[in-house]
């Protein structure tokens, strides 16, 4: 697992248009990664809707944010449409970018052994190492905090 110092990992981001993006593209400028469960979902939702409010300020900064689930592009893309989103969402249906980042975990809900996805958030400087880690991300009020973060990159 990735952690604050290390080079980012360089893997391809999945966009719902069909198109790719690999983490080395964004260089030059810092990008928000967080990783979020399952699209369309009560904390999901809320964190998106959170990212989506802040959307602007992260653009007047020049950092893009991209949220990565396992969801498949199409769902992606009912998703963004259904709430007006104005963040991108990248698809890891393939479990490369979860692998990579550390994010694929197993979880425990009511006695039951699963695996998922660790809500959680990297922010990479524009060098490409990343700059703070967030595991286990509350939703409320954490845009607001990374974009905190966002801003005392500096």
């Amino acid at each position: 697992m990735p952690d604050i110092g290390d080079k980012a990992p360089n893997v391809t981001l999945h966009m719902p248009d069909g198109s790719s993006r690999a983490v080395a593209d964004y260089a030059g400028k810092p990008l928000v990664l967080y990783f979020y469960p399952k699209d369309d979902t009560p904390g999901c939702t809320t964190e998106a809707q959170a990212f989506t409010a802040l959307a602007d300020e992260f653009a007047a900064l020049e950092v893009p944010v991209v949220g990565i689930s396992k969801d498949t592009p199409k769902k992606h893309q009912k998703f963004i449409e259904k709430h007006g989103l104005k963040i991108a969402l990248a698809s890891d249906t393939d479990d490369a970018v979860c692998d990579a980042y550390g994010t694929w975990i197993e979880k425990s809900l009511y006695g039951r052994i699963y695996m998922g996805i660790e809500r959680a958030t990297f922010l990479i400087a524009a060098d490409g190492t990343i700059a703070r880690v967030w595991h286990k991300v509350k939703v409320a009020g954490h845009a607001a905090e990374v974009l905190q973060a966002v801003k005392a990159l500096g």
